[in-house]
């Protein structure tokens, strides 16, 4: 179903496709999700939002989508020596292949910052970033293994969004390259 962009957490024909929390506060799980849905449909990026509900891991998230792990991509935020950062999105079976994405990007280090920092620079809390809505539009490396309809987060806990990763990614203007490895 594509977000035409009508209310808020509504997909097309379908009435609520979110259940997520309302808080209006700045910050909250509300704003993020606002951001995400008003984010694809400014970049005209289609998405299925559902509700998954709370999982401790990822294995626990793609059962309660009904798909593989490999269709839940991981979106991580990845700091750089400058002092910006960058998304990787990753397949849920994968992991970031550290080499691979410093030689690409021509640095000698990399790292994941403390879940403050990531809040900072995209908006997000952990477990719910995701590049479409982040408060910065950073770099996103999308590795080359992840194809077809797959799912990410939504901005909120609990939710999760379906798209197309070729759409996402034009949209993004993702670097697409090997920057993983099997977990």
């Amino acid at each position: 179903m594509a977000h035409d962009g009508a209310a808020p957490g509504t997909a097309r024909g379908e009435g609520p496709a979110s259940t997520a929390p309302e808080s209006g506060a700045a910050g909250s799980a509300e704003d993020g999700h606002v951001r995400f849905l008003e984010d694809a449909a400014a970049r005209g990026v289609s998405v299925e939002v559902v509700e998954r509900g709370r999982a401790r891991s990822l294995e626990e998230a793609a059962a309660n989508l009904g798909i593989e792990p490999r269709e839940i991509v991981k979106s991580l935020v990845v700091k750089h020596p400058d002092g910006s950062f960058l998304f990787a999105l990753i397949p849920g079976d994968r992991q970031i292949s550290w080499p691979k994405l410093r030689r690409l990007l021509g640095v000698n280090r990399l790292s994941m910052p403390a879940a403050d920092v990531a809040l900072a620079a995209t908006g997000y809390e952990r477990g719910t970033i995701t590049p479409l809505g982040s408060t910065t539009a950073w770099p996103v490396w999308a590795d080359a293994s992840i194809r077809g309809r797959i799912s990410l987060g939504a901005g909120a806990h609990g939710l999760s969004a379906f798209v197309d990763s070729g759409e996402l990614f034009d949209a993004l203007a993702a670097t697409v390259e090997d920057i993983s490895d099997p977990a």
